[in-house]
């Protein structure tokens, strides 16, 4: 089940969720480095990732799923969020470019659905970044951050799963190597702790970050519907939210 809205945005107001947010986005802008004239979008809880491709994409969108609930996003500025169902994106085949998944696959009750409507909307030879917490990680088993709930994924979990959704892994990367403890001295070390989980621990690293691509065959994933919906345009997120922000 997905975490609540608020949960999410009270947690990254705080300063270990400051911290998270700088970490992954070191490595989302390592692997999308230029998205000038792409449409860019995240499903799940993206908007504290997504602000570093506003100004520079030609479209972003976040998607928030239904049972997550939504949030105006950004702020004092025309909205770009919307509330979705997660099998029925409002984009329309092979519209989407770059795709941002995060806290979206280890909580949905719907995970073949989530991913058959990503690989719908995303284009041919477009890219999909999966961040996910580690099985094996101790950011799973402490439920005082949103990547201690619902199911995490090893690297060879997530590796069959977009196989079978018929995307190929491209690029892994490991993040949040420190304990998920929101002490001072902790957060003031983030950044060495980086350096040295990754070297002497990488496989206890608090999520897996996976970057993969679209595979076209004959054939469309198993289940999958072949439709076009209308494409995503930014609306304002009062007349569609069950929750507004205040």
């Amino acid at each position: 089940m997905h975490v609540d809205i608020f949960d999410l945005r009270e947690f990254y107001a705080r300063p270990l969720g400051a911290v998270v947010r700088r970490i992954i986005v070191q490595r989302l802008r390592a692997r999308w480095g230029d998205v000038k004239g792409l449409d860019v979008f995240g499903l799940g809880y993206c908007a504290p990732y997504l602000d570093i491709f506003r100004g520079e994409a030609a479209r972003v969108g976040a998607l928030m799923p239904a049972s997550q609930g939504v949030i105006a996003w950004p702020q004092n500025k025309p909205r770009q969020a919307v509330l979705v169902l997660e099998d029925e994106l409002p984009l329309a085949d092979s519209s989407a470019d770059r795709m941002l998944v995060v806290h979206g696959v280890e909580t949905t009750e719907h995970t073949s659905a989530l991913l058959r409507e990503v690989w719908r909307v995303l284009a041919p030879g477009g890219r999909l970044i999966l961040v996910v917490p580690n099985r094996a990680g101790l950011w799973a088993r402490f439920d005082t951050t949103p990547f201690g709930h619902g199911r995490p994924y090893s690297r060879g979990q997530l590796t069959t799963l977009l196989r079978e959704a018929m995307f190929a892994p491209l690029n892994w990367d490991q993040a949040l190597h420190m304990p998920p403890f929101n002490w001072p001295v902790l957060l003031r070390s983030a950044i060495a702790w980086e350096r040295v989980g990754a070297i002497f621990w990488p496989g206890f690293c608090g999520v897996n970050i996976v970057e993969a691509t679209k595979q076209i065959y004959a054939a469309t994933p198993e289940g999958k519907r072949v439709l076009t919906r209308a494409r995503f345009h930014p609306v304002p997120a009062g007349p569609i939210t069950a929750r507004e922000e205040k």
